[in-house]
């Protein structure tokens, strides 16, 4: 028995729902087979537990297992669309703050795909907890949704260096942010400058930036030029979907969830609740999960086992019945097909693992203080249906007697007052731009002021102060605004 292997560690492992049970048992029994020295504790997550009135879809006996372990071997979780309860998944994901998402994409011998042959290799780390998944939504007007993009330096920083560590554990050479900077200049642009930033403490690997676009332009024309991209939360979603259906879908993409103190490791695919039952499922992803798993706890050894057998299984045409139709395997076969080949290797080579070394990094230590924050005024968010230059005669009458000026008018982020001369639809939602004319008479009271009189004739549903931090300002302009 190996040093690694030695003492069975403890692993919470959460079935899931729809395929979700008949995939996690199959990679048990192939973890065991493969030498994977783990120790089970079974519990429950997602529909059973919405079904059992927890709106979180999480039960605290299942938090109080991931606390003690550390570890998830995790199945797919039914999702609500549109309506009904949170996500279970970004609860968890959440509540750990496992805030890397890592989604391998490498071509499977014997998976058929578009790109079959080129020999993609590479791996999607996805921003995991903030970004427009924070989830904070609201009803601006009762015509204009609105959905918060939070993007904090911890964050960038965070996720950025997790990349750079998965990049050094194996061995690759590159890592590419990939943003919108060129149009989120303060959210996506601090995601930029702050993977800047780290990688000048990662000097032996090459760093590099495209935008979110270009990236997926590249990922389909030539996807074998990348080794590592590091994205935001939802472009991240979107993207590792993309590489997954480079090298065969979903049914063989696995992921990790990674933080400070617990990591997740699951399938990207969904419940399948159409093939739920019948024993047809595609256990590959999870597999390949599970596999991750060994490599996070040291176990290398078993996990090389695992991926060379499966890979082997792969090579000789042995494939589920969602790729090879009728003459596909059943899951339960699939499973025994791949547990025969343990032992023996593959043509595919393993890549070089080592431990992913992770520096704690907190609020405090990436944090910036600005040397001077001046206060210049405040974006006040109004509903009307009133066009743009009755509302501003009707502002510019509220606020006589004020420090402030009514600057601009935007609707949907264009302005439209002072008349630019385009001519775009508006909505009834408006943000309505005032500035202080002697910024050292700001007082808390004066926005208080400003709010009240604009109360009298309008309903306003948020305000935004502007300040200018050394010297820059801590705000956009609208399109057309000077």
């Amino acid at each position: 028995m190996s040093p690694s292997a030695a003492k069975r560690h403890p692993i919470t492992i959460i079935p899931g729902d729809g395929i979700g049970r008949e995939v996690v048992d199959a990679t048990v029994v192939l973890l065991d087979a493969a030498g994977g020295q783990i120790e089970p504790d079974y519990v429950v997550a997602g529909h059973v537990a919405f079904e059992a009135g927890i709106a979180s879809g999480v039960p605290e006996e299942t938090i109080a297992s991931i606390a003690r372990t550390k570890v998830v071997l995790k199945g797919p979780l039914a999702t609500p669309v549109g309506t009904g309860n949170k996500s279970a998944n970004v609860t968890l994901r959440k509540f750990f703050e496992t805030f890397a998402n890592i989604r391998p994409a490498r071509e499977l011998p014997g998976v058929p795909s578009a790109f079959a042959g080129r020999g993609i290799d590479l791996v999607v780390v996805r921003e995991n907890v903030e970004d427009l998944y924070a989830g904070i939504e609201h009803m601006q007007t009762p015509n204009v949704a609105q959905c918060l993009k939070l993007i904090s330096r911890l964050g960038c920083q965070r996720v950025s260096q997790a990349a750079f560590a998965f990049a050094a554990s194996q061995g690759r050479s590159s890592v590419v942010a990939a943003t919108k900077a060129n149009i989120m200049k303060m959210t996506e642009g601090m995601f930029k400058s702050e993977f800047e930033k780290v990688a000048s403490d990662y000097p032996q690997i090459t760093a590099g930036h495209l935008l979110i676009d270009n990236c997926a332009h590249q990922l389909v024309i030539k996807p074998e030029q990348f080794d590592v991209i590091v994205t935001t939360n939802m472009n991240g979603d979107i993207l590792s979907d993309l590489t997954s259906g480079l090298v065969g879908g979903l049914g063989f993409a696995p992921s990790a969830n990674i933080g400070y103190d617990v990591a997740m490791f699951e399938p990207v695919h969904g419940t399948a609740p159409d093939i739920a039952g019948f024993g047809v499922a595609n256990p590959t992803a999870m597999i390949l999960s599970g596999v991750m798993l060994l490599r996070h706890i040291a176990q290398f050894e078993a996990a090389q086992c695992l991926e060379q057998a499966l890979f082997l299984t792969l090579e000789e045409g042995i494939h589920t019945r969602d790729i090879a139709g009728e003459a596909g395997l059943g899951t339960r076969d699939f499973v025994d097909a791949i547990a025969a080949r343990i032992g023996k290797s593959s043509s595919t080579p393993a890549r070089e693992h080592h431990e992913l070394k992770l520096t704690p990094l907190a609020g405090v230590d990436v944090d910036s203080s600005p040397g001077s924050r001046i206060k210049v005024g405040a974006d006040v968010f109004l509903e009307s249906q009133e066009g743009p230059e009755v509302l501003s005669e009707r502002l510019q009458r509220l606020i006589v007697g004020t420090p402030y000026t009514l600057k601009m008018i935007s609707n949907r982020g264009t302005q439209v007052w002072p008349s630019t001369g385009a001519v775009p639809t508006c909505v009834d939602h408006y943000r309505c731009r005032f500035i202080i004319t002697d910024p050292t008479t700001w007082t808390p009271e004066s926005v208080l002021d400003l709010l009240g009189r604009i109360g009298h004739a309008y309903r306003w549903m948020h305000v935004e102060k502007l300040e200018r931090l050394d010297g820059t300002d801590g705000f956009t302009k609208a399109q057309g605004e000077n």
